[in-house]
């Protein structure tokens, strides 16, 4: 049985944003006499309910039990750096070059690719329904001062909005009231952007397995499919890290081997690509396998 954890846990220590303790806390109530993998992925790989539908396949076929501590890619690059898990499930490249660089991890493989939307109130007070440029679209909200919801949680999207602003030549404004940092994961996210009629970067995985609640919000950027989003920007990649087995003892370095074999296998990979598709008439992912229509 798969466990998710949220860093809310009585058993995690927050320190200055940095998350501390998940190894005795993944290790925690585990009875049953089997291996525990630590996955710390992010919030999307979570939420879209991509794991749950794939994982139980792994942990038939290794014998093991998977812990999934679902965070921004920050905070699970952290964790992966402090040892506190043995493999990551990340989308954020150049922090994931970083971290293999410090020794950190053993090696990267690309596991699957979705992209990144605008979505946004349907009336669209700031004009950018069907700009082909994301930048463009931001910098159109920040010159209308359109209420933005930002993750603000060091997460893969909250890298790519900051690197979209940079893009649009606006620093995001701390102390503006349209530009609202949450500090949050992307359902959150998506939530509070709902209610409060705000624009939002949220990648098409997540946005997909949640909008039914969201009936105010509608992808203002990007098309309603991958193959109609015309901006490469928006490209999301998803790469598989096992941690390096130095860092301490407790770190199951052969099994996180195994698990990134796993998950990218041509059988993985077609359920990666498959996962999606009866419900929302499109995958959520596509794997790395697969052509990038953006490449």
């Amino acid at each position: 049985m798969i466990r998710h954890q949220r860093p809310t846990y009585p058993c995690w220590l927050l320190a200055g944003g940095v998350l501390l303790g998940a190894a005795a806390c993944a290790l925690a109530g585990d009875h049953d006499g089997r291996p525990v993998l630590r996955l710390a992925t992010t919030t999307s790989t979570y939420d879209s309910g991509l794991l749950g539908a794939i994982l139980p396949a792994f942990e038939k076929e290794s014998g093991a039990r998977v812990d999934v501590i679902a965070v921004g890619t920050g905070q699970a690059l952290a964790l992966g750096a402090a040892g506190d898990a043995d493999v990551l499930l990340v989308h954020a490249r150049d922090k994931e070059d970083a971290f293999l660089a410090a020794g950190h991890g053993t090696d990267r493989r690309e596991v699957m690719y979705n992209d990144f939307i605008i979505v946004g109130p349907g009336d669209d007070p700031a004009g950018i329904r069907g700009m082909s440029s994301a930048s463009s679209a931001l910098a159109q909200i920040a010159k209308r001062e359109a209420i933005f919801a930002s993750r603000g949680d060091d997460s893969g999207t909250h890298s790519k909005e900051l690197a979209l602003w940079k893009a649009a030549g606006h620093a995001p404004p701390s102390n503006a009231g349209w530009y609202r940092s949450l500090g949050q994961g992307m359902g959150a996210t998506l939530r509070y952007a709902g209610e409060a009629r705000a624009y939002t970067l949220t990648d098409r995985g997540t946005w997909l397995s949640q909008r039914e609640p969201l009936g105010g919000l509608e992808i203002l950027v990007g098309g309603a499919s991958m193959a109609e989003n015309h901006d490469p920007s928006l490209i999301n990649r998803y790469g598989v890290i096992p941690v390096n087995p130095l860092k301490n003892k407790a770190i199951r370095g052969k099994l996180a081997a195994h698990f990134a074999r796993w998950i990218t296998s041509p059988p993985t990979q077609a359920a990666i690509g498959a996962f999606g598709r009866d419900r929302f008439g499109q995958p959520l992912f596509l794997p790395a396998l697969a052509p990038r229509a953006h490449d």
